[in-house]
C-alpha cells in the first residue's frame, strides 16, 4: 500500500524530495520532505490531530535544541509530520493548507538543508511514534527531466552550499522539474537524493531503467525507483565536495552543490566531474 500525494497538495511547496535524506524513514521513498516558502508550515494532510510531541534533537550550533512530532489521523492512515513547532492541539481538525505552526530548523538537518516539513504515513494499527515501517509515498505529478552537462555559474549560496544557474527551469512556478537520469541520451526520469553523501537515492518517473547517470556519466544502479550510488567523489573545478543535492523543484531551480566550507562564490563558473574510488578514473558530466 502506497500513499499518493496529489498535485493540489504539492503545489503549496517550491520543492519536494523523497530520497534526499540520511534517515531510515526515507528508505525506499517511505517519506517525503516538503519545502514551503516562509516560516510557516501549510498542512499537506487533512484530518484530526491525534497528538503532538516534543523530542530532543541532535546538538548542532546552527539548529534548535528540540524538534516536534505532529500525528494526524487522515482516515486511512496516520500522518507523521516533523520539523514544525505545532500551533495545533490534539482533537483539532485540520484541512490541507491550514497553518500547522512555525518551521523548526532541527539538529536532524545537515547545514545545507533548508527548513521543511517531513511527512510520512503509518497504517492505522501500527505504532505511530515509530518511523521505520512507514508506507511508501508516491507523487501524482509529472516531473520534467532537465538535461545538465555539469556546468553552470554560481547564482546563490552560503558557507555550505551553492546553486548554479543550470539546468534552468523552463517555466518557473508552473511545473516540477529535476535533473534528468540521462543514460546515453535517454532521459528516463529524474534523480533524487544526496549524491553520494547519503547512502542511496531515487529515480522518479522512469521507464524502468536499471542505470542511473547524469549526462551519460554513470552514478549508480536502480532497483525499481531506489538507487544505490556508485563509490564515487564529486568534484567542482577539480576540488572534492560533499556532493550534489538532487530534488524536484517548481522554481529557483539549478544544480545544488553542497559541502562544508565549499569554496565557490556567486559569479564563479563551475565544471562538475565524477571520480570513481575503485579505479581512480575521472569523467566530466
Amino acid at each position: 500500500m502506497a500513499v499518493t500525494i496529489l498535485r493540489d497538495v504539492l503545489v503549496q511547496y517550491y520543492r519536494f524530495s523523497l530520497y534526499n535524506s540520511p534517515f531510515d524513514a526515507h528508505d525506499e521513498g517511505c517519506a517525503i520532505d516538503l519545502y514551503p516558502d516562509g516560516d510557516r508550515a501549510p498542512s499537506p494532510v487533512a484530518g484530526e490531530v491525534l497528538d503532538t510531541k516534543t523530542v530532543q534533537a541532535p546538538p548542532k550550533a546552527y539548529a534548535a535544541e528540540h524538534d516536534h512530532l505532529i500525528l494526524v489521523d487522515t482516515g486511512d492512515t496516520v500522518a507523521r509530520l516533523l520539523h514544525v513547532d505545532p500551533a495545533v492541539e490534539p482533537g483539532e481538525t485540520v484541512a490541507v493548507g491550514d497553518d500547522l505552526g512555525e518551521l523548526v530548523r532541527a539538529g536532524f538537518f545537515a547545514p545545507w538543508v533548508p527548513n521543511h516539513i517531513h511527512l510520512g504515513f503509518r497504517a492505522p494499527d501500527a505504532n505511530p511514534y515509530r518511523a521505520s515501517g512507514s508506507l511508501p509515498v508516491d507523487v501524482a505529478v509529472d516531473v520534467t527531466p532537465l538535461s545538465w552537462d555539469g556546468t553552470g555559474t554560481v547564482v546563490d549560496g552560503g558557507e555550505t552550499w551553492v546553486r548554479l544557474d543550470e539546468p534552468a527551469h523552463p517555466a518557473p512556478g508552473e511545473s516540477f522539474v529535476g535533473i534528468a537520469n540521462d543514460v546515453d541520451g535517454d532521459e528516463s526520469g529524474v534523480l533524487d537524493g544526496g549524491l553520494p553523501h547519503y547512502s542511496g537515492g531515487g529515480l522518479l518517473a522512469s521507464g524502468g531503467t536499471a542505470a542511473a547517470a547524469i549526462a551519460g556519466t554513470r552514478v549508480g544502479t536502480a532497483d525499481g525507483r531506489t538507487v544505490a550510488w556508485d563509490d564515487l567523489t564529486v568534484l567542482a573545478n577539480g576540488e572534492p565536495i560533499t556532493g550534489i543535492a538532487l530534488f524536484c523543484g517548481r522554481e529557483r531551480f539549478g544544480a545544488k552543490l553542497v559541502g562544508e566550507g565549499i569554496d565557490l562564490a556567486v559569479g564563479d563558473e563551475v565544471q562538475v566531474t565524477i571520480e570513481w574510488a575503485t579505479t581512480g578514473d575521472e569523467a566530466s558530466l
